[in-house]
């Protein structure tokens, strides 16, 4: 008897590698600390064991920092890791009088434009330097991502973003609480499409996620509540392990092509994040990452992707061509 085919599904692993500061509240403007970067190596095995390259959003603190680009050159070299974007707009030059370090930052569409993109700017101008080709991936800080954002990325080269969480919504910031689970093509008013590529983040129940936003749309600090009981994604530092199988199971049933899980890099450090007060901790976090990959690759066809990677597999031509950034856009 002929065994039923595994489903297919392209694995992208990615990573805020950012300064320390996780979940204190402090949000340093000035030369912040990046010892954490240095832990990036402990994820070889992703590439060598599983064939997972990561990819890797770099903020500009990072890009600043001579033994964290040692880190990622070792990475992008030996492990094939993506190199891409990622805005923290508060730790980003030029600075201005916008950012207080004991308060969360200003939400994108409050700063200036010019300000912004010239943030923008600088942040791709770093990544630049290092790679010595432009960076064709980007997340923003705090999933802050609105439809002002995208022509600018477009302007400046990025084809692929991955700022948008399903079934969250901010106060203040963006409601992406019924974005797709899978990428699909964005119009940036800019003559050209972005890929978006979601983390997969999906409800237990679709009817469930669709009846809570139809009663809570408008009040972001009860709509973002679902996620805490209603959804499964494949974070590590979300959810157990069997939540992850879960999640990874259900979605492919759904017909989900791409399963994206990340992580921030501080969270590896011991003390880095609640999930992780000491190494003991933090080893098993790691240990936990590494059997779910085992187990995607005994149970799917479980084939690795970076971010940018994503708009060459084949699937790529059949997504979908959606809103941008409002859960009312979908």
């Amino acid at each position: 008897m002929t065994l039923p085919k595994k489903h297919r599904l392209h694995v992208v692993i990615s990573l805020d590698v950012e300064e320390e500061g996780l979940f204190s509240g402090y949000y340093p403007s000035r030369n912040p600390s990046v010892t954490n970067v240095g832990l990036l190596r402990k994820l070889e095995p992703l590439t060598r064991e599983f064939g997972f390259a990561p990819t890797l959003f770099c903020s500009h603190a990072v890009f600043k920092d001579p033994a964290s680009l040692t880190t990622l050159a070792y990475m992008r070299d030996h492990c094939d890791a993506e190199i891409g974007a990622h805005l923290h707009h508060w730790s980003t030059p030029p600075f201005s009088n916008d950012a207080d370090e004991n308060s969360p930052p200003l939400r994108t569409h409050l700063l200036p434009k010019n300000i912004l993109e010239g943030r923008l700017e600088s942040l791709l101008a770093a990544g630049l330097e290092f790679m010595g080709a432009p960076l064709r991936s980007f997340r923003m800080g705090r999933w802050d991502l609105k439809s002002s954002i995208l022509p600018m990325l477009a302007r400046h080269g990025i084809e692929v973003d991955s700022s948008i969480c399903p079934l969250r919504a901010f106060a203040g910031g963006a409601d992406h609480f019924l974005a797709p689970a899978d990428p699909w093509w964005a119009d940036t008013g800019e003559g050209r499409k972005i890929l978006e590529a979601p983390i997969t983040q999906i409800p237990i129940s679709c009817a469930l996620a669709r009846g809570w936003h139809n009663i809570f749309a408008g009040n972001t600090n009860i709509l973002d509540k679902f996620h805490f009981f209603g959804a499964l994604s494949a974070n590590p530092f979300w959810h157990g392990p069997a939540a992850m199988r879960m999640a990874a199971t259900l979605h492919a049933a759904r017909g989900g092509k791409v399963l994206s899980l990340f992580w921030h890099s501080s969270e590896m450090m011991p003390k880095g994040s609640p999930h992780t007060p000491d190494q003991a901790a933090a080893d098993k976090m790691l240990a936990k990452i590494f059997s779910f990959c085992a187990w995607l690759k005994d149970n799917f066809d479980a084939k690795g992707v970076t971010a940018s990677g994503l708009c060459g597999i084949p699937e790529a031509k059949n997504f979908a061509c959606a809103g941008i950034v409002s859960g009312r856009d979908w």
